[in-house]
């Protein structure tokens, strides 16, 4: 009985040992397919795998979607344009504020970026409202156009806008190409994925640095480039935390 009851035990230790080492060696398996995919796969959380409704194919594309807003189809393809825009209107904006804000710092007539509009009206012969309409309508114009041809890809073509017919008939929303939006032919080359990827990076870093103007310029009421400076002749007592509304108990 004792012989057996060794026999047994020995049995089972042995059968434990053998799917231990075959869940090790599954483990050991998946462990450098999980590796190649996260190294074929950037994503902006190392390690956390990307929903489902962003697979890659978009230009800029790390898979972050935290409240899956995303998920909609017809949705996606509105935030995939509207963050397109976004990064356009906010590069030129902030290199239009860095310009203005580099001249007033060298000595030259400028205004700054946050009483540019104020200095244009007060020499301009045309009232706000006047303005505020006119580009009302033409903004609303413009918008149209480009959301009906989100709905259907290449119909600004359709109509002659100027004479203009075959410059706007572009099978890819928000990137029209041809000559009169791409006089030197990028979207025709082969790097033109590299490009809209690099143009995503630059436009959502453009959009984080004007959050951070209109930041600066709530706390120290000052632009950018005199905010530099500043910080640049003291660097240990002027900065972020000093200026008295980042960190008020400082």
């Amino acid at each position: 009985r004792v012989s057996a009851a060794l026999i047994t035990m020995a049995l089972s230790i042995k059968s434990n040992q053998i799917a231990l080492s075959g869940r090790v060696a599954r483990r050991a398996a998946v462990r450098p397919s999980v590796r190649a995919a996260a190294a074929t796969r950037p994503v902006w959380y190392p390690g956390n795998a990307p929903p489902a409704h962003l697979d890659g194919s978009l230009p800029g594309d790390y898979g972050f979607d935290p409240l899956n807003l995303g998920s909609d189809p017809r949705a996606l393809k509105w935030f995939v344009q509207a963050e397109l825009m976004h990064c356009r209107w906010a590069m030129m904006g902030v290199a239009g504020i860095l310009f203005t804000s580099a001249g007033a710092a060298a000595g030259l007539p400028f205004p700054q970026w946050y009483d540019a509009g104020e200095k244009v009206m007060e020499s301009s012969p045309i009232s706000f409202g006047t303005l505020l309409f006119t580009q009302f309508i033409m903004m609303h114009w413009v918008e149209t156009r480009r959301g009906m041809d989100m709905q259907n890809p290449g119909s600004l073509g359709d109509g002659n806008f100027l004479g203009v017919t075959e410059e706007f008939s572009s099978k890819t929303p928000g990137y029209p190409g041809k000559k009169f939006h791409d006089p030197f032919g990028l979207s025709e080359g082969p790097k033109f994925e590299e490009y809209k990827v690099k143009e995503i990076k630059n436009g959502r870093l453009a959009m984080v640095a004007f959050v951070g103007f209109a930041a600066q310029h709530a706390a120290t009421g000052k632009g950018p480039i005199d905010n530099l400076a500043d910080h640049l002749a003291a660097p240990y007592t002027t900065t972020v935390a000093t200026n008295g509304v980042s960190v008020p108990f400082m």
